[in-house]
């Protein structure tokens, strides 16, 4: 078994322990679920409170292991096969992070929920920047649009900009810390910005890798 499948079973079995452990503490109904305001504005049974997210990381886990096995291109994941995994431990780590935060809140520590999590999507997006600047062309992992999956050079050039996106849409996400009343803002703009340029800037990248195919035509003729 690789050892990032392994420290994530252990982070889950981890958090199915803690969840057992703090049952009889916990209230019938815990929040889970708050505004952008860090304001808490759902509820659940205690039973779910406390373990759907655990359930949820192994159903990830387990999504995670599938991927790289089914994928028609799965010869060239295992080129970058090395930060996928590690992709895969920080994942899981961050969902184990967001469970401990709400555990600590239905125990009665009160804090703003947006600003504690800004670091921790800070480390994701900037770590999805590392992954997708080494991802090689593939049918699950990276930015997939027709362009990219069509052609190497459009699918190099494309994660080569979206990587550095992403990178810096992870450290915007921190400003959250400092500025907790706009975390959500610095974590949620820069990231749909990230996706949305690197899509449309794909579809130039195969343009103009189009023009120069042609232009070598022209020249050999």
């Amino acid at each position: 078994m690789k050892k990032s499948y392994l420290i994530a079973i252990c982070v889950i079995l981890l958090s199915f322990l803690i969840g057992i452990y703090l049952y009889t503490y916990m209230p019938e109904r815990m929040a889970s679920h708050w505004n952008a305001l860090g304001e808490v504005n759902g509820y659940m049974p205690r039973f779910w409170g406390l373990f759907l997210m655990p359930f949820v990381s192994i159903l990830m886990l387990i999504l995670f292991v599938i991927i790289p096995a089914i994928d028609p291109l799965n010869k060239n994941i295992e080129k970058f096969r090395s930060y996928y995994d590690i992709f895969v431990v920080i994942m899981i780590s961050f969902l184990f992070y967001l469970y401990l935060l709400t555990l600590f809140w239905n125990l009665g520590s009160r804090f703003n929920l947006p600003s504690f999590l800004a670091p921790a999507f800070g480390v994701l997006l900037f770590y999805c920047g590392v992954l997708i600047s080494n991802a090689k062309r593939n049918w699950s992992i990276g930015i997939r649009t027709p362009w990219t999956l069509s052609s190497d050079v459009v699918w190099e050039r494309t994660h080569d900009l979206g990587g550095r996106l992403f990178k810096i849409s992870g450290l915007i996400s921190l400003l959250g810390v400092f500025l907790p009343e706009y975390a959500i803002i610095f974590v949620i703009i820069p990231s749909i910005f990230s996706a949305i340029f690197s899509f449309f800037a794909s579809y130039l990248f195969y343009l103009q890798e189009g023009k120069l195919r042609e232009w070598n035509v022209k020249e050999k003729r």
